[in-house]
C-alpha cells in the first residue's frame, strides 16, 4: 500500500496535552515519528490528509487550552482539513463522515493517541460506516491511565504495552487490518 487519492490518512489527537504527567507511563515512544513518516508520504503523494483533535470541555483537562496544540511535526498545513471533537469518536459531532463521502474516499489509514480510546473508537465507527481501515499500530500509543482495573479485586494492573497490544488485537481482523508504518509505505 502506498498513499493514493482514494485513501485518506486520518491523524487523531496528536496534541501536546498528552505529555501531561497525569497520563502516566506510555508505550511506543516512536509513535509520533512513525506518524510523521506517514504524513510526509501522504503529503508528497498529494493524497488526502485529515487531522482530528480533541477539545475537552472539562476545565482541568490536559486536552484543553494549551494542551490542544498540535505536537510539533504533526500540525496541519493550510490545505489539510481539521475536525474538532469533544468525545472519543472522530465521527461524532464532526463533519468527518460527510467530508470523506463527498470525496468518495472509501479507505482510511489511521494513526493517533490513544490506542484504546479515541483511536479504537474511531476505527470501530469507520469500519461500521463501511470504510476499509488500516491501522498503523506503531503510529499509536497507550498510557497507563488508559486501563482502570479497580473494577475487580482479582484484575492485575496492566502495562501500557499490554493495553496497546490488547486494543490492537481486538481491532485487527474485525474492524481493521493492523500494519506497521513501514509496511503501509511498502518498506517491508
Amino acid at each position: 500500500m502506498k498513499p493514493d487519492q482514494n485513501t485518506a490518512l486520518l491523524l487523531i489527537d496528536f496534541q501536546k496535552g498528552f505529555s501531561a504527567p497525569l497520563w502516566g507511563a506510555r508505550n511506543n515512544p516512536d509513535a509520533e515519528a512513525n506518524a510523521m513518516r506517514l504524513l510526509a508520504a501522504w503529503r508528497t503523494a498529494g493524497a488526502p490528509v485529515v487531522h482530528v483533535r480533541h477539545l475537552s470541555r472539562e476545565p482541568d483537562s490536559p486536552l484543553g487550552r494549551t494542551g490542544a496544540a498540535w505536537i510539533d511535526g504533526l500540525a496541519p498545513q493550510a490545505d489539510e482539513v481539521v475536525f474538532e471533537k469533544h468525545v472519543n469518536s472522530a465521527f461524532i459531532g464532526t463533519g468527518l463522515h460527510d467530508w470523506l463521502c463527498s470525496r468518495d474516499l472509501g479507505a482510511l489509514v489511521i494513526a493517533g493517541l490513544t490506542t484504546p480510546h479515541c483511536v479504537s473508537t474511531s476505527c470501530r465507527m469507520a469500519a461500521n460506516l463501511g470504510f476499509q481501515v488500516t491501522l498503523a499500530h506503531d503510529a499509536c500509543a497507550a498510557f497507563a491511565s488508559n486501563a482502570d482495573t479497580s473494577w475487580s479485586p482479582d484484575a492485575p494492573p496492566v502495562t501500557p504495552q499490554q493495553i496497546h497490544d490488547m486494543a490492537i488485537s481486538q481491532l485487527h481482523g474485525e474492524f481493521v487490518t493492523a500494519r506497521s508504518a513501514a509496511a503501509i509505505l511498502c518498506h517491508e
